[in-house]
């Protein structure tokens, strides 16, 4: 996205997880759970503020000046000494209101950030007129701005009313060229936007989506404390295939779901071509991925081990290794049963999310059988994966009748008032709890029969003399 990156001061873990049993055919699918560790070991708690870029654009009509009338001095009041800011404010386009005097880029020091916060009190916002042309502009014009100032985090804050959404009809085609070069946060205020831009912003370009109800300068000192703790604003994850390999997919899945754009780079001489899938601002944690491999196995032996991919981040890698099995031969024993649970629980966990922002879409306007049958289902996946959050936002507007048949009623009069925030709620959250990881080491096949471990290099079961491979 930037400047280079800095993992060799991270302590980085990579784990992989599937179900390694699988049935060949030509257009064959694996897929694989990831789960990247990251420990700040040796690092320094936060980023310092001169590696900072960030731009506060208000997208806002006038009718909510007094939103933004003490929230926004008072976060600039509170910005980190030596980071670079500027602020958007809107009039028939987005308009550069700070700094003045013809820069494009501030330094916040005492003296800069006084000087904002008197100028913001005469902010330029939205009136009866020509508006914006969607979200589309205003990425455009804060990658325009991003782009001279080449530092370590470049991050755009999006606080939108919803006034300039209307109309937009280039949004995808500009997240496109707004990809690596900048992330973006989204802070909805009022009434009147739709949840979907906001949500397509925030996933392309790596950010969150929120509503925020008061408390809008909290929100924004928020957000730039948690860019002050990455410790490496840009950590690509590399794919290698094995040639039968078709197709390459990655999508994060939590804690936020965000979409990867896959590069394919052809290796130099005596290496093997590979993908690489950017992600962006890296703190301290976990996250989860799906890795989704598209196979040729016509040609591939049967019962035998076979490495698929190197997947590798930083400094680690793992290896992707499954193996084929005739469909209508009963297999011994399965090696790491639980191993495909943790991708059996991140499809149910998308699944559960996508029916709940499927059927809460429903209700505007109302189709009732709709969203009954779709409410229903993330009724009953919620139920059985634990995630008791998803269960009170259907009660908003539906009585649960049976989670675990995924039967639901609505209420005999919906409201819809708060609709918006649900389904913005619903599709910037974490895609719900993950089954962990098994640990690979020392784990080795379980015996069907009777489900001890005798270890990785046994052929029978110690326990009960069953067969394993």
């Amino acid at each position: 996205m930037s400047t280079p990156t800095r993992p060799r001061q991270l302590d980085i873990r990579l784990s992989v997880a599937l179900e390694r049993d699988l049935h060949p055919h030509r257009n064959a699918k694996i897929e694989a759970h990831l789960r990247v560790e990251i420990a700040d070991t040796g690092v320094p708690a936060e980023l310092p503020a001169v590696e900072l870029a960030v731009i506060i654009a208000l997208d806002l009509a006038e009718p909510h000046r007094h939103t933004v009338r003490h929230a926004l001095p008072a976060a600039l009041r509170a910005l980190p000494d030596g980071i670079s800011f500027a602020v958007l404010g809107s009039g028939p386009e987005p308009e550069l209101c700070y700094p003045v005097g013809g820069e494009e880029w501030a330094v916040a020091d005492t003296h800069d950030k006084r000087r904002a916060a008197f100028t913001a009190q005469a902010l330029a916002l939205h009136r009866d007129g020509p508006r914006p042309a969607g979200y589309a502009v205003w990425m455009a014009r804060a990658r325009a701005l991003l782009a001279a100032r080449p530092l370590s985090v470049r991050h755009l804050l999006l606080i939108t009313d919803g006034s300039s959404g209307p109309g937009d009809t280039r949004l995808d085609e500009e997240l496109d060229a707004c990809a690596g070069q900048f992330t973006c946060d989204v802070l909805a205020v009022g009434s009147d936007w739709a949840p979907e831009p906001l949500l397509t912003i925030a996933e392309h370009l790596h950010g969150t989506a929120e509503f925020v109800e008061d408390g809008l300068g909290n929100a924004i000192t928020a957000a730039i404390r948690r860019l002050r703790r990455v410790h490496s604003p840009e950590l690509p994850i590399e794919v290698t295939p094995r040639p039968t390999v078709r197709q390459v997919g990655l999508g994060e899945k939590a804690p936020r779901p965000h979409r990867l754009g896959g590069l394919f780079q052809l290796g130099e001489p005596g290496h093997p071509p590979r993908w690489r899938f950017p992600t962006y601002q890296w703190e301290s944690g976990v996250r989860d991925y799906l890795l989704t491999l598209a196979v040729d196995a016509e040609a591939d032996p049967l019962e035998t081990d076979l490495q698929f991919a190197m997947v590798g981040i930083g400094d680690q890698s793992v290896p992707v290794v499954a193996r084929w099995h005739r469909a209508d031969e009963r297999k011994p024993c399965v090696v790491d049963p639980e191993a495909g649970a943790s991708v059996r629980s991140m499809k149910d966990a998308t699944a559960m999310h996508l029916a709940l922002q499927t059927g809460l879409r429903a209700l505007d306007p109302l189709q009732r059988e709709v969203a009954e049958r779709h409410l229903g289902k993330a009724a009953r996946l919620a139920t059985r994966l634990g995630v008791e959050h998803v269960l009170e936002n259907i009660r908003v507007f539906a009585d649960i009748i049976d989670a675990e048949a995924g039967l639901v009623r609505l209420h005999a009069t919906v409201n819809t008032n708060t609709l918006g925030q649900r389904i913005l709620w619903a599709g910037s959250r974490s895609s719900g709890p993950l089954t962990e990881v098994p640990a690979r080491a020392g784990s080795g096949p379980r015996c069907a029969d009777c489900g001890h471990r005798p270890g990785r290099e046994a052929r029978y079961c110690i326990k009960c003399g069953g067969q394993l491979l």
